[in-house]
Protein backbone atom coordinates (compact mmCIF):
# COMPACT_ATOMS: atom_id res chain seq x y z
CA UNK A 1 0.00 0.00 0.00
CA UNK A 2 2.87 2.54 0.88
CA UNK A 3 4.32 2.34 -3.08
CA UNK A 4 1.26 3.22 -4.44
CA UNK A 5 2.17 7.14 -4.38
CA UNK A 6 5.58 6.52 -5.37
CA UNK A 7 4.11 4.62 -8.40
CA UNK A 8 1.73 7.11 -9.55
CA UNK A 9 3.90 10.13 -9.42
CA UNK A 10 6.52 8.47 -11.29
CA UNK A 11 3.51 7.81 -13.77
CA UNK A 12 2.99 11.08 -13.78
CA UNK A 13 6.58 11.87 -14.70
CA UNK A 14 6.56 9.87 -17.30
CA UNK A 15 3.50 11.49 -18.81
CA UNK A 16 4.38 14.72 -18.61
CA UNK A 17 8.18 13.84 -20.11
CA UNK A 18 6.06 12.07 -23.24
CA UNK A 19 4.36 15.68 -23.65
CA UNK A 20 7.09 17.75 -23.92
CA UNK A 21 8.76 15.20 -26.10
CA UNK A 22 5.47 15.75 -28.14
CA UNK A 23 5.81 19.33 -27.80
CA UNK A 24 9.43 19.63 -28.82
CA UNK A 25 8.83 17.57 -31.90
CA UNK A 26 6.01 19.59 -33.44
CA UNK A 27 7.83 22.60 -32.63
CA UNK A 28 10.83 20.63 -34.81
CA UNK A 29 8.27 19.67 -37.67
CA UNK A 30 7.11 23.44 -37.72
CA UNK A 31 10.73 24.98 -38.35
CA UNK A 32 11.42 22.46 -40.69
CA UNK A 33 8.38 23.31 -43.00
CA UNK A 34 9.05 26.73 -42.29
CA UNK A 35 12.91 26.12 -43.72
CA UNK A 36 11.83 23.96 -46.63
CA UNK A 37 9.85 26.70 -47.24
CA UNK A 38 12.42 29.43 -47.72
CA UNK A 39 15.54 26.35 -49.33
CA UNK A 40 12.82 25.81 -52.09
CA UNK A 41 12.24 29.88 -52.35
CA UNK A 42 16.06 30.23 -52.44
CA UNK A 43 16.40 27.23 -54.76
CA UNK A 44 14.09 28.93 -57.35
CA UNK A 45 15.69 32.28 -56.71
CA UNK A 46 19.07 30.31 -57.99
CA UNK A 47 17.47 28.53 -60.60
CA UNK A 48 16.09 31.82 -62.19
CA UNK A 49 19.77 33.42 -61.92
CA UNK A 50 21.54 30.24 -63.41
CA UNK A 51 19.21 30.37 -66.14
CA UNK A 52 19.80 34.44 -66.73
CA UNK A 53 23.44 33.59 -66.42
CA UNK A 54 23.35 31.16 -69.14
CA UNK A 55 21.34 33.44 -71.69
CA UNK A 56 22.84 36.63 -70.71
CA UNK A 57 23.19 37.39 -74.32
CA UNK A 58 20.19 36.46 -75.49
CA UNK A 59 18.54 38.54 -72.79
CA UNK A 60 20.40 41.68 -73.24
CA UNK A 61 20.31 41.88 -76.54
CA UNK A 62 16.37 41.83 -76.49
CA UNK A 63 16.74 44.60 -74.21
CA UNK A 64 18.65 46.64 -76.45
CA UNK A 65 16.75 46.03 -79.53
CA UNK A 66 13.59 46.81 -77.63
CA UNK A 67 14.60 50.07 -76.49
CA UNK A 68 15.73 51.16 -79.60
CA UNK A 69 12.86 50.03 -81.42
CA UNK A 70 10.80 52.20 -78.95
CA UNK A 71 13.04 54.86 -78.95
CA UNK A 72 12.17 55.03 -82.89
CA UNK A 73 8.54 53.79 -82.53
CA UNK A 74 7.86 57.43 -80.17
CA UNK A 75 9.85 59.38 -82.63
CA UNK A 76 7.83 58.04 -85.57
CA UNK A 77 4.58 58.15 -83.68
CA UNK A 78 2.19 61.01 -83.44
CA UNK A 79 1.37 62.52 -80.04
CA UNK A 80 -1.45 61.51 -78.07
CA UNK A 81 -3.58 63.82 -76.35
CA UNK A 82 -5.52 63.12 -72.99
CA UNK A 83 -8.80 64.93 -72.03
CA UNK A 84 -11.39 64.47 -69.54
CA UNK A 85 -15.13 65.40 -68.35
CA UNK A 86 -16.41 65.27 -65.07
CA UNK A 87 -20.11 64.84 -65.16
CA UNK A 88 -23.30 63.88 -63.09
CA UNK A 89 -26.11 61.85 -64.73
CA UNK A 90 -29.07 61.72 -63.30
CA UNK A 91 -32.55 59.78 -63.35
CA UNK A 92 -30.85 56.25 -63.29
CA UNK A 93 -29.17 57.38 -66.68
CA UNK A 94 -25.43 56.17 -65.57
CA UNK A 95 -25.77 53.12 -66.92
CA UNK A 96 -26.57 54.48 -70.38
CA UNK A 97 -23.64 56.50 -70.02
CA UNK A 98 -21.28 53.82 -69.31
CA UNK A 99 -23.34 51.76 -72.66
CA UNK A 100 -22.64 54.84 -75.07
CA UNK A 101 -18.82 55.16 -73.91
CA UNK A 102 -18.22 51.54 -74.56
CA UNK A 103 -19.82 51.85 -77.87
CA UNK A 104 -17.49 55.33 -78.69
CA UNK A 105 -14.75 52.85 -77.69
CA UNK A 106 -15.46 49.40 -79.44
CA UNK A 107 -15.85 51.77 -82.66
CA UNK A 108 -12.67 53.34 -81.94
CA UNK A 109 -10.84 50.02 -81.18
CA UNK A 110 -11.91 48.83 -84.53
CA UNK A 111 -11.04 51.78 -86.64
CA UNK A 112 -14.76 52.36 -88.04
CA UNK A 113 -13.65 56.26 -88.52
CA UNK A 114 -17.28 56.64 -90.32
CA UNK A 115 -19.67 55.28 -87.56
CA UNK A 116 -17.95 57.39 -85.01
CA UNK A 117 -17.96 60.41 -87.18
CA UNK A 118 -21.73 60.06 -87.53
CA UNK A 119 -22.27 58.72 -83.34
CA UNK A 120 -20.12 61.68 -82.14
CA UNK A 121 -20.92 64.96 -85.11
CA UNK A 122 -17.30 65.31 -86.10
CA UNK A 123 -15.39 64.53 -89.17
CA UNK A 124 -14.08 60.84 -90.41
CA UNK A 125 -10.64 62.73 -89.89
CA UNK A 126 -11.01 63.89 -86.88
CA UNK A 127 -12.94 60.35 -85.55
CA UNK A 128 -9.71 58.36 -87.04
CA UNK A 129 -7.76 60.12 -84.21
CA UNK A 130 -9.77 58.99 -81.59
CA UNK A 131 -7.40 55.91 -79.66
CA UNK A 132 -9.79 55.58 -76.75
CA UNK A 133 -12.49 57.15 -74.71
CA UNK A 134 -13.69 55.39 -71.80
CA UNK A 135 -15.46 55.88 -68.70
CA UNK A 136 -14.55 55.43 -64.82
CA UNK A 137 -16.50 56.92 -61.78
CA UNK A 138 -15.15 59.64 -59.47
CA UNK A 139 -15.51 59.70 -56.15
CA UNK A 140 -13.96 59.77 -52.78
CA UNK A 141 -14.72 59.04 -49.21
CA UNK A 142 -16.45 62.30 -48.06
CA UNK A 143 -18.62 61.31 -50.87
CA UNK A 144 -19.22 57.42 -50.36
CA UNK A 145 -20.73 58.62 -47.01
CA UNK A 146 -22.93 61.03 -47.96
CA UNK A 147 -24.31 58.51 -50.63
CA UNK A 148 -24.28 56.25 -47.80
CA UNK A 149 -26.35 58.28 -45.79
CA UNK A 150 -28.68 58.54 -48.76
CA UNK A 151 -29.32 55.14 -49.43
CA UNK A 152 -29.55 54.18 -45.44
CA UNK A 153 -32.86 57.34 -45.23
CA UNK A 154 -34.70 55.34 -47.68
CA UNK A 155 -34.72 52.21 -45.60
CA UNK A 156 -37.13 50.91 -42.90
CA UNK A 157 -35.30 50.68 -39.36
CA UNK A 158 -34.86 46.54 -39.48
CA UNK A 159 -33.13 46.78 -42.39
CA UNK A 160 -30.89 49.51 -41.36
CA UNK A 161 -30.09 47.20 -38.60
CA UNK A 162 -28.65 44.67 -40.77
CA UNK A 163 -26.31 47.09 -42.99
CA UNK A 164 -23.26 48.94 -42.05
CA UNK A 165 -20.87 50.98 -43.79
CA UNK A 166 -18.50 48.28 -44.38
CA UNK A 167 -21.14 46.32 -45.92
CA UNK A 168 -22.13 48.97 -48.21
CA UNK A 169 -18.94 49.69 -49.47
CA UNK A 170 -17.75 45.95 -50.07
CA UNK A 171 -20.95 45.85 -52.55
CA UNK A 172 -20.02 49.82 -53.69
CA UNK A 173 -19.60 50.17 -57.62
CA UNK A 174 -18.86 52.54 -60.07
CA UNK A 175 -22.28 52.79 -61.21
CA UNK A 176 -23.45 54.17 -57.49
CA UNK A 177 -21.09 56.90 -57.66
CA UNK A 178 -22.51 60.18 -57.97
CA UNK A 179 -19.50 61.99 -60.68
CA UNK A 180 -17.78 60.16 -63.69
CA UNK A 181 -15.20 60.83 -65.58
CA UNK A 182 -15.02 60.96 -69.24
CA UNK A 183 -11.80 60.70 -70.85
CA UNK A 184 -11.13 60.34 -74.65
CA UNK A 185 -7.33 59.99 -75.85
CA UNK A 186 -6.36 60.72 -79.55
CA UNK A 187 -3.88 62.22 -81.92
CA UNK A 188 -6.29 65.48 -82.42
CA UNK A 189 -6.05 67.36 -79.31
CA UNK A 190 -9.40 69.67 -80.02
CA UNK A 191 -11.64 66.64 -81.23
CA UNK A 192 -12.82 65.83 -77.79
CA UNK A 193 -14.09 69.57 -77.37
CA UNK A 194 -15.70 69.11 -80.80
CA UNK A 195 -17.75 65.43 -79.54
CA UNK A 196 -18.88 66.53 -76.15
CA UNK A 197 -22.36 68.14 -77.35
CA UNK A 198 -22.87 64.67 -78.95
CA UNK A 199 -21.48 62.56 -75.89
CA UNK A 200 -24.21 64.44 -73.57
CA UNK A 201 -27.01 65.10 -76.20
CA UNK A 202 -27.00 61.00 -76.92
CA UNK A 203 -28.48 60.45 -73.48
CA UNK A 204 -30.79 63.46 -73.25
CA UNK A 205 -32.42 62.54 -76.36
CA UNK A 206 -33.74 59.35 -74.54
CA UNK A 207 -37.21 59.43 -74.34
CA UNK A 208 -37.45 57.18 -71.05
CA UNK A 209 -35.04 59.96 -69.08
CA UNK A 210 -37.05 62.99 -70.76
CA UNK A 211 -40.09 61.61 -69.10
CA UNK A 212 -38.22 61.30 -66.10
CA UNK A 213 -36.95 65.15 -65.90
CA UNK A 214 -40.34 65.79 -67.41
CA UNK A 215 -42.27 64.26 -64.10
CA UNK A 216 -39.61 65.55 -61.75
CA UNK A 217 -40.10 68.87 -62.85
CA UNK A 218 -44.23 68.48 -62.12
CA UNK A 219 -43.43 67.06 -58.69
CA UNK A 220 -40.81 69.86 -58.04
CA UNK A 221 -43.31 72.48 -58.68
CA UNK A 222 -46.21 71.11 -57.19
CA UNK A 223 -43.97 70.27 -54.04
CA UNK A 224 -42.95 74.49 -53.95
CA UNK A 225 -47.05 75.18 -54.11
CA UNK A 226 -47.37 72.72 -51.45
CA UNK A 227 -45.24 74.44 -49.25
CA UNK A 228 -45.86 78.41 -50.47
CA UNK A 229 -49.52 77.40 -49.26
CA UNK A 230 -48.40 76.03 -45.85
CA UNK A 231 -46.25 79.34 -45.20
CA UNK A 232 -49.37 81.41 -46.27
CA UNK A 233 -51.68 79.77 -43.83
CA UNK A 234 -49.13 79.61 -40.99
CA UNK A 235 -48.74 83.54 -41.78
CA UNK A 236 -52.28 84.20 -41.40
CA UNK A 237 -52.64 81.36 -38.24
CA UNK A 238 -49.26 83.82 -36.70
CA UNK A 239 -51.94 87.04 -37.31
CA UNK A 240 -54.38 85.68 -35.85
CA UNK A 241 -52.80 84.67 -32.17
CA UNK A 242 -50.72 88.28 -32.48
CA UNK A 243 -54.33 90.00 -32.69
CA UNK A 244 -55.62 87.81 -30.21
CA UNK A 245 -52.86 88.50 -27.90
CA UNK A 246 -53.39 91.96 -28.65
CA UNK A 247 -57.11 92.09 -27.50
CA UNK A 248 -56.01 89.60 -24.16
CA UNK A 249 -53.67 92.46 -23.52
CA UNK A 250 -56.80 94.78 -23.57
CA UNK A 251 -58.54 93.23 -20.77
CA UNK A 252 -58.51 94.44 -17.67
CA UNK A 253 -56.30 91.70 -15.28
CA UNK A 254 -58.80 89.19 -13.56
CA UNK A 255 -55.75 87.50 -12.27
CA UNK A 256 -52.19 87.29 -12.51
CA UNK A 257 -52.14 83.89 -12.50
CA UNK A 258 -54.27 82.89 -15.08
CA UNK A 259 -53.08 85.58 -17.62
CA UNK A 260 -49.39 84.81 -17.42
CA UNK A 261 -50.36 81.31 -18.12
CA UNK A 262 -52.63 82.29 -21.18
CA UNK A 263 -49.94 84.68 -22.16
CA UNK A 264 -47.05 81.64 -21.62
CA UNK A 265 -49.12 79.05 -23.90
CA UNK A 266 -49.84 81.86 -26.67
CA UNK A 267 -45.93 82.84 -27.17
CA UNK A 268 -45.48 78.86 -27.10
CA UNK A 269 -47.71 78.71 -29.71
CA UNK A 270 -46.23 81.18 -31.97
CA UNK A 271 -42.67 80.06 -31.44
CA UNK A 272 -43.83 76.76 -31.91
CA UNK A 273 -45.31 78.42 -35.56
CA UNK A 274 -41.97 80.09 -36.42
CA UNK A 275 -39.71 77.45 -36.22
CA UNK A 276 -42.33 75.37 -38.43
CA UNK A 277 -41.87 78.72 -40.95
CA UNK A 278 -38.32 78.04 -41.04
CA UNK A 279 -38.20 74.47 -41.47
CA UNK A 280 -41.03 74.99 -44.54
CA UNK A 281 -38.26 77.65 -45.73
CA UNK A 282 -35.41 75.29 -44.68
CA UNK A 283 -37.24 72.90 -47.55
CA UNK A 284 -37.98 75.36 -50.31
CA UNK A 285 -34.18 75.82 -50.27
CA UNK A 286 -33.51 72.20 -50.70
CA UNK A 287 -36.22 71.94 -53.06
CA UNK A 288 -34.31 74.98 -55.50
CA UNK A 289 -31.03 73.24 -55.08
CA UNK A 290 -32.56 69.69 -56.34
CA UNK A 291 -34.27 71.75 -58.85
CA UNK A 292 -30.54 73.17 -59.86
CA UNK A 293 -29.20 69.94 -59.58
CA UNK A 294 -31.53 68.32 -61.92
CA UNK A 295 -32.16 70.61 -64.17
CA UNK A 296 -30.76 68.63 -67.01
CA UNK A 297 -30.65 64.54 -67.63
CA UNK A 298 -26.73 64.70 -67.34
CA UNK A 299 -25.28 67.79 -65.58
CA UNK A 300 -21.49 68.54 -66.77
CA UNK A 301 -19.37 69.36 -64.12
CA UNK A 302 -16.31 69.84 -65.77
CA UNK A 303 -16.15 70.34 -70.00
CA UNK A 304 -13.68 68.89 -72.17
CA UNK A 305 -10.71 71.42 -72.09
CA UNK A 306 -10.36 73.13 -75.41
CA UNK A 307 -7.10 71.55 -76.08
CA UNK A 308 -6.08 67.88 -74.59
CA UNK A 309 -2.88 67.59 -72.78
CA UNK A 310 0.09 65.90 -74.21
CA UNK A 311 0.43 62.23 -72.49
CA UNK A 312 3.52 61.77 -70.91
CA UNK A 313 5.34 59.63 -69.04
CA UNK A 314 8.01 56.61 -69.26
CA UNK A 315 4.94 53.93 -68.48
CA UNK A 316 3.41 55.75 -72.23
CA UNK A 317 6.48 55.46 -73.79
CA UNK A 318 7.50 52.39 -76.26
CA UNK A 319 10.78 52.67 -75.07
CA UNK A 320 9.22 50.87 -72.28
CA UNK A 321 6.47 49.31 -73.35
CA UNK A 322 8.61 47.21 -76.18
CA UNK A 323 11.88 46.31 -74.29
CA UNK A 324 9.29 44.46 -71.73
CA UNK A 325 7.11 42.66 -74.70
CA UNK A 326 10.55 41.85 -76.37
CA UNK A 327 11.90 40.42 -72.58
CA UNK A 328 8.51 38.39 -71.99
CA UNK A 329 8.83 36.64 -75.61
CA UNK A 330 12.07 35.34 -75.22
CA UNK A 331 11.79 34.41 -71.77
CA UNK A 332 9.35 31.92 -73.07
CA UNK A 333 10.95 31.16 -75.92
CA UNK A 334 14.00 30.08 -73.46
CA UNK A 335 11.63 28.40 -71.29
CA UNK A 336 9.87 26.45 -73.85
CA UNK A 337 13.50 25.56 -75.20
CA UNK A 338 14.82 24.16 -71.59
CA UNK A 339 11.31 21.89 -71.17
CA UNK A 340 12.01 20.67 -74.14
CA UNK A 341 15.21 19.86 -73.36
CA UNK A 342 14.38 18.46 -69.92
CA UNK A 343 11.19 16.25 -71.67
CA UNK A 344 14.07 14.82 -74.04
CA UNK A 345 16.00 13.94 -71.14
CA UNK A 346 13.46 11.92 -69.33
CA UNK A 347 12.44 10.15 -72.04
CA UNK A 348 16.10 8.88 -72.75
CA UNK A 349 15.83 7.73 -69.00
Amino acid sequence: MADQPVNQNNSDEIDLGQLFQMIGRGFQKFFNFIGSIFKGIFHLIMVFLLFVQKNIIVITAAIIIGGVGGFILDILSPEKYISRMVVEPNFNSVQQLYNNIAFYNDLAKAQDSVALATALDITEHEAASIKEIFTDSYSDENQKIKLFDEFIRGLDTTTVKAIDYENYLNNFNSMDARFHQISMISTDNRVAKKAQPAIINSISVNEYFKLQKKINDENLALQEEIYNKQLVELDSLQSLYRTVLVKEADKPMQGTSINMAESGQSRSRELALVQEKDILKEKLVELNEERANKSTIVNVISDFPTRGVEQKGILNSYKFKLPLVLLALVFGVLALLEVNKYLKAYKKE
